[in-house]
């Protein structure tokens, strides 16, 4: 059974990514890039779809036991797990090393006192954990085929097969070293290189090193901060730029819910906010290989932008069920694929525009075309930012004019103006003066709440909507307009838990509600960061930092965040780690740092 979603760790080469968990079990991982098959997908279902724990060895009822402790090596996304048993302390080091070639998975077993025995179980299931892989030896190498895959597993120790299922078993004593590597190949290519577990490791602990050295961010909150970038960093896709938004599928809003999605592509409005995070603290060619994935993805083609691509600049990004996974704890369905990539989202116009317009003023080198696209997204806006759209939460109910896609599509405009006028463009300036101003007095006169004193989700609507939260730090309205000071109160009453975390919006329960769906889910991490920022801005600055220190407490032992959690379960729900929820961490961290509004 998979464990909790905060029990897992992430290690990943910028190419795809594992989930370990405390048991030494890796239960995700999709070979050879993030959207790739999974190889293991425990996570999804049992362990008859893919697993590889690596621990001390036991009784069946004790075989898998958590790690007593466990840590990434200083600033790297190198895991190390210790178990103490009663013969003595075992380590595994687990990591994947930043690559140019065959993808690789190398976890190396150090004894640390004592003698312990050890056992590896290898069960490989290609295809989501659907087929069973033809495993046999090459000479000293053990090779796991199923049509295009393969996956070689190299090991000093022996290995032999039993019920479908790879073992290992071994003791190991004080410094002694053993490692497993695994690597995929195409199977029609010869066999991968032999690994150097050892130089590997190495290699990949100065990777990091080096990578967290160009962090400009030295305040109270560097600890977090450098954990969430690492983090972003890792669900890079090294060879292009794009950024995914979790290494993961279907992990559930709701424990038993249908609110499940694949999110291993790039949202727009993901990605522009992590390079947003990326140039404030350091990360310049971060940003500019997402600027030029960007360029490639949209193509001259900004009429038809998608609000989501593949990691290479995929449009086509079908969504099916995989119905021999029964989902995380049996929350289905198990999706692949996101329907949502055909959704007509108006806010994504401006935060692409806002991220471009932050690469430009933090003097990331110009990019005519980057100027050029700008202009183009300001041209359709205009003829179509008066029309409704599913918004930035993705709705699968009725298109509506959402409040938060048209304070965006002023953002754009806003931008935009402001790239004119800096002499780096060309434009109708005047003309989009006034553009602007309409945008602005739209949404004062159709998206406010006179009685309430706040803005609500959509046009004539009641409901409230915490991408609203977003409108001071947009530059909308500025923070001590009473519409904004209302309108953050009014979602404290109205969608906060009684933890002070805040939900997107409200949901319906067992009927389908604005968002077409049945059921509920947690608290929503990005906004209720997004809270504290604004309690910052309108001077609230304990509340804020109370608040923010209480997200902080939310990760797990090794930092990471889900999207969501669970306020009756105490528990992270959602695909994780997710760039939604790291990266409103750094950005409330900076604006707390830049205000002293910290502790200590």
């Amino acid at each position: 059974m998979a464990g909790r979603i905060e029990d897992y760790a992430l290690i990943g080469d910028m190419q795809t990514a594992a989930l370990v968990c405390r048991d030494g079990s890796v239960d995700w991982l999709c070979l050879p890039r993030f959207d790739s098959h999974a190889v293991f997908a425990g996570l999804l279902g049992t362990e008859e779809h893919g697993f590889w724990r690596v621990g001390p060895a036991g009784p069946a009822d004790a075989e898998a036991a958590p790690a007593d402790r466990r840590r990434y090596v200083g600033d790297s996304l190198v895991l190390e797990s210790e178990w103490d048993t009663p013969r003595g302390t075992v380590r595994v080091i687990d990591f994947m090393p930043p690559r140019d070639g065959a993808p690789q998975l190398i976890r190396i077993v150090e004894g640390v006192s004592g003698r312990v025995r050890m056992r590896s179980s290898l069960r490989m299931r290609f295809s989501y954990g659907r087929i069973v892989p033809w495993v046999h030896k090459v000479g000293e190498r053990t090779v796991a085929v199923a049509g295009p895959d393969s996956v070689w597993l190299d090991t000093d120790v022996e290995t032999h097969g039993k019920d479908l299922t790879t073992y290992s078993e071994f003791t190991v004593t004080p410094g002694e070293r053993i490692a497993f590597t695994l690597s995929w190949q195409p199977s029609h290519k010869e066999p991968p290189a032999l690994p150097d577990p050892e130089g590997s490791l190495a290699a990949t602990t100065d990777f990091w090193r080096e990578w967290v050295e160009h962090c400009t961010y030295h305040g109270p909150y560097r600890e977090a901060v450098v954990r969430s970038l690492i983090t972003l960093k890792a669900l890079t896709y090294a060879p292009t730029g794009g950024i995914v938004a979790a290494p993961t599928t279907s992990l559930p809003e709701e424990i038993g819910g249908v609110r499940n999605w694949d999110y291993r592509y790039t949202w727009l409005r993901d990605a522009a906010i992590t390079l947003s995070s990326m140039l404030r603290t350091g990360y310049r060619e971060e940003a500019r290989a997402w600027r030029d994935w960007l360029l490639r993805a949209v193509a001259g083609d900004p009429e038809n932008l998608q609000i989501m691509y593949g990691i290479a600049g995929e449009r086509e990004l079908g969504e099916a069920e995989l119905d021999w996974l029964p989902g995380y704890e049996n929350s289905g369905p198990v999706r692949v694929g996101n329907g949502a990539a055909n959704q007509l989202q108006l806010d994504v116009y401006g935060e692409v525009t806002e991220a471009l317009h932050l690469a430009h003023m933090t003097g990331l080198s110009r990019n005519d075309y980057a100027s050029l696209l700008q202009i183009k997204l300001i041209n359709y806006l205009e003829k179509h930012w008066d029309q409704p759209d599913e918004g930035i939460w993705e709705v699968r109910g009725p298109r509506r004019h959402f409040v938060h896609s048209k304070v965006m599509a002023w953002v754009a405009v806003d931008r935009t103006i402001k790239l004119i006028e800096s002499g780096d463009a060309d434009g109708p300036l005047e003309r989009w003066h006034e553009l602007r101003d309409e945008i602005h007095r739209d949404v004062c006169e159709k998206g406010y709440d006179k009685e309430r004193n706040t803005f609500t989700q959509s046009y004539g609507s009641q409901e409230l909507d915490a991408s609203l939260l977003l409108i001071p730090q947009m530059g909308f309205l500025p923070p001590d307009d009473k519409r904004v000071i209302g309108t953050i109160e009014a979602i404290q009453r109205e969608l906060s838990t009684e933890d002070g975390f805040v939900l997107r919006y409200p949901t319906a329960g067992e009927e389908a509600g604005v968002d077409g769906l049945e059921g509920d889910e947690g608290a929503f991490l990005a906004c209720s960061f997004w809270l504290a920022d604004d309690l910052a801005m309108i001077g609230r600055v304990d509340e804020a930092r109370t608040l923010f220190e209480k997200l902080l407490a939310l990760r797990n032992d090794l930092g990471l965040l889900a999207e969501e959690w669970d306020p009756r379960l105490q528990r992270q729900v959602g695909n994780f780690p997710q760039a939604f929820s790291h990266v409103p961490l750094i950005d409330t961290a900076l604006r707390l740092t830049a205000s002293g509004a910290y502790g200590g």
